[in-house]
């Protein structure tokens, strides 16, 4: 059974508010014409945005956490890596 994940179940349920969006005239007569929904779209767009944005923010924040797990696996190798089985 596929359900929403708990980020997009919280974005339909979440009050909405009224804004105004500047888009190029040529991308909203596609959309118009292919009976887009300009707000979802939107929405999901700018939802995919603040994901990797937020990504973005966490591997710089751990850029130096991760070089350094990175060079400890070089030098000895991954943890615990005579018990795996593959």
């Amino acid at each position: 059974m596929l359900t929403a994940s708990p980020a997009r179940s919280a974005t339909k349920r979440a009050t909405k508010r009224a804004t105004n969006v500047s888009l190029a005239e040529d991308i909203l007569t596609q959309a118009k014409a292919l009976n887009i929904n300009i707000s979802q779209a939107a929405e999901a767009g700018i939802a995919q945005a603040i994901s990797r944005k937020r990504a973005e923010r966490w591997l710089a924040e751990n850029h130096e956490a991760i070089e350094s797990s990175n060079a400890f696996v070089e030098k000895h190798g991954l943890p615990l890596a005579n018990y795996r089985m593959f």
